[in-house]
């Protein structure tokens, strides 16, 4: 399961925190309230949890803290704003697919004309809802080479960055694994991703960190995020191995990875996008957004 397979379904999971133990080696302490810091803005990915209503979703996430929840198209913002949430990392509406596509991006020129005329519309679209974020990708390769890659990449996306800039619409584009879960992606590395952002050179182009992602295809997360944070406008995460719960089971220790986060005076969002395989989905929400308030 990832999210190219459910990225059309509705749904995902949060409850209210009851006692939550932190992982590491401070696991047995023991949450007596769902009080958040206050250092980081908490999202969550709705595809994840594909079992809720966005509805239900957005009544949990204000119960746990949330800030607001990812990877919403316009067919869901009314219900964020009902509910006194954000969109924290947009898709455009429905009708403009190729923006909501990981293998069809901006690095083949094949898809520019499609890409361009929608983007249009969704980066006034995020912008008329009074959202910021939003989330654009590289695509596979089909043998197109890194650096042919990155030139198309300027090349598409420096014609819809003005307008992005004049509304003040931020383009996030997502580093994703090409290793296990999206084989021949383009943006599969930050130092690629990095480049394209210094190329740019636009404060409207951020990449989105995926944590998970980076860890599968070239680890060494925290120094890397400490190094680039600049480039960086949005985190999600998930554990290692399996992309499922981010607590003691698996190999990152997030309250270390945050704290950087944190260190490197970053004001954006951290959006939960773990896989749960636990009975009690809810409980695992919390209890990751607990672990990663530092």
């Amino acid at each position: 399961m990832n999210r190219r397979n459910i990225l059309k379904t509705i749904g995902s999971g949060i409850a209210a925190m009851g006692v939550i133990p932190l992982m590491g080696s401070q696991k047995q302490e023991v949450f007596k309230s769902n009080k958040l810091k206050g250092n980081i803005n908490h999202s969550v990915c709705k595809w994840c949890f594909n079992d809720m209503s966005l509805e239900e979703l957005a009544k949990e996430a204000k119960k746990i803290g949330l800030v607001g929840i990812d990877l919403i198209g316009t067919e869901g913002w009314d219900v964020l704003k009902k509910n006194n949430l954000i969109s924290t990392m947009c898709y455009g509406d429905l009708e403009g697919k190729s923006t909501r596509s990981l293998t069809n991006g901006w690095c083949d020129k094949k898809f520019h004309d499609e890409l361009i005329s929608n983007y249009f519309r969704h980066i006034k679209l995020v912008a008329d809802a009074g959202w910021t974020n939003l989330i654009c990708f590289s695509g596979s390769r089909r043998n197109i080479t890194d650096k042919q890659g990155l030139e198309n990449c300027i090349e598409g996306l420096s014609k819809i960055i003005p307008l992005a800039e004049k509304l003040g619409v931020v383009l996030h584009m997502e580093l994703l694994n090409s290793k296990i879960d999206h084989k021949d992606y383009m943006c599969d590395n930050s130092l690629w991703g990095v480049e394209l952002c210094k190329r740019l050179d636009s404060k409207n182009f951020k990449l989105l960190y995926d944590i998970y992602h980076m860890q599968v295809d070239e680890g060494d997360v925290i120094r890397t995020i400490s190094e680039n944070h600049q480039h960086i406008g949005h985190y999600h995460t998930a554990g290692v191995p399996g992309r499922n719960e981010i607590d003691e089971s698996q190999e990152l220790y997030y309250p270390a990875i945050m704290k950087a986060i944190v260190e490197t005076g970053f004001r954006g969002y951290v959006a939960q996008e773990f896989i749960p395989k636990k009975n009690d989905k809810i409980k695992s929400l919390a209890r990751a957004v607990q672990i990663c308030d530092v």
